[in-house]
């Protein structure tokens, strides 16, 4: 009995400790990391990394010169030569270690050990990449951070930079305009589009930037964020006056850059290589990032006439996706479906938007129209996020990588805000004012306590 007592006594807290850690582990898994898994993970990479590095076939024979002096210093047995390994650096979410390829490797041989050593180390995900020729830079995950979105504190932001969501291997994903001029935003209803699209608009509200939206839902996605618009179109109607005025605006920016460069004013626009970033800062116009929501609603048609209607908008936006880029205009077309049943021309517009992101679809068709064209094996990705995790997608474009991605909550309240506050960035472009939103006041409440609307100013 006093045996039987003592075990109970020494059980309690073990299994009470137990517990507790399984609980930070479910809940709280960078707290976790943090205090156990990190030290375990150090422990048998640090223990096993030689054993390891020989099991998953990434080690090389030794040269004659180390085996000679091997025999010559001690009677230990001559093993296989591991790569040389680096400074392991703990992070937040995991570690980072960087190895020295041995004579012979390529970074292909370590990717293709990526899950061996995932589950040898016991770590949530490994992940390869290249830092210059020799050396790669192993960056292990110890959990899911997709499953709980946290941004860095320190990410890579910068002008017509947005860091938007987070990659699944704890690394911010920035959008770049710069980098990437043209995107596709593809995603079912609740998959978490307009989250990503609130980011986007919220990160390039803040910057001298002039922010044009089509929103053929009434308004309903892009109307919040009205007073930081310098144009909004909420049905086709409308669209078919404002890409108009677009396409003038970037035939305009051409003149001044002919004009600078002492070109004859009648080339065409196609035989001018430069853009708006070689004009003197004083002169250069203002960016304009166009958001095109539900952009399936443009090409339907219903009468001959809506038919012509939509065939000169395609063609406009056609011609921003190709000519843009230089007179420092950039497209964020988003929808549901983008393919070749939307009628003529959506391949070709599809075929300019570089930057893909494809959230939770209803069908493999969908995905494949997002990234089949760019990454097919992305596409498999796709088709596998849960409706459970909105936000989740996978992000590709034309360079054939792709990874998974999650954008953190941002409610649209908040963003709406953060345009509020950067009214005053508005910059003044006299071709689109005509197109300028109309901003309410915020409702009041008197002292009755009922809401009245207060009357609708330009």
């Amino acid at each position: 009995m006093t045996d039987l007592a003592t075990l109970l006594e020494v059980g309690g807290p073990v299994a009470a400790l137990g517990g507790g850690a399984a609980y930070t582990r479910a809940k709280h898994p960078g707290v976790y990391w943090s205090t156990v898994g990190l030290p375990l993970s150090t422990a048998r990479l640090l223990s096993s990394y030689s054993s390891v590095m020989e099991a998953c076939g990434l080690t090389v024979a030794p040269s004659r010169l180390r085996v000679l002096a091997l025999k010559a210093t001690t009677q230990r047995e001559i093993r296989a030569v591991p790569p040389r390994r680096g400074i392991i650096r703990p992070t937040t979410t995991g570690l980072r270690l960087r190895l020295r390829l041995a004579p012979g490797q390529e970074p292909a041989d370590v990717a293709a050990s990526a899950e061996r050593l995932r589950h040898a180390w016991g770590v949530h995900a490994v992940y390869v990449t290249t830092v210059k020729p020799g050396v790669v830079e192993l960056r292990l995950v110890g959990y899911d951070v997709l499953r709980r979105v946290r941004m860095p504190r320190k990410v890579g932001g910068g002008f017509l930079k947005v860091p938007v969501a987070l990659r699944e291997d704890a690394t911010p994903y920035v959008r770049d305009y710069r980098a990437v001029p043209h995107g596709l935003v593809l995603g079912a209803t609740l998959s978490g589009k307009s989250m990503y699209l609130r980011h986007l608009i919220s990160g390039l509200a803040r910057q001298p930037v002039a922010l044009v939206g089509i929103d053929c839902k009434r308004g309903v996605e892009l109307a919040p964020f009205a007073s930081r618009l310098s144009a909004l179109a909420t049905d086709p109607d409308e669209a078919a006056e404002l890409l108009p005025a677009l396409v003038r605006e970037m035939e305009d920016r051409y003149d001044l850059i002919k004009a600078r460069q002492g070109i004859a004013p009648g080339t065409p626009d196609e035989e001018i290589t430069s853009d708006i970033w070689g004009l003197p800062e004083d002169e250069r116009p203002v960016p304009v990032v166009l958001f095109v929501d539900e952009v399936a609603e443009l090409f339907l048609i219903a009468t001959k006439k809506d038919e012509e209607r939509r065939d000169e908008m395609v063609t406009q936006l056609i011609r921003l996706a190709q000519l843009g880029r230089a007179a420092g205009i950039y497209l964020e077309v988003c929808g549901q479906r983008f393919g070749a049943e939307l009628g003529k021309g959506a391949t070709m517009l599809r075929a300019q938007l570089t930057g893909r992101v494809c959230h939770r679809v209803n069908d493999e068709a969908s995905a494949k129209m997002a990234l089949g064209d760019i990454a097919p094996e992305a596409v498999a990705a796709a088709c596998a996020i849960a409706p459970e995790r909105p936000g989740l997608a996978v992000a590709g474009d034309t360079s054939g990588g792709w990874s998974r991605i999650r954008t953190p909550y941002l409610s649209l309240g908040d963003a709406a805000e953060i345009c509020r506050e950067s009214a005053d960035l508005v910059p003044d472009i006299p071709a689109l004012k005509p197109f300028r939103p109309h901003i309410p006041v915020q409702l009041a409440k008197p002292l009755g306590g009922a809401v009245q609307p207060n009357p609708v100013i330009g």
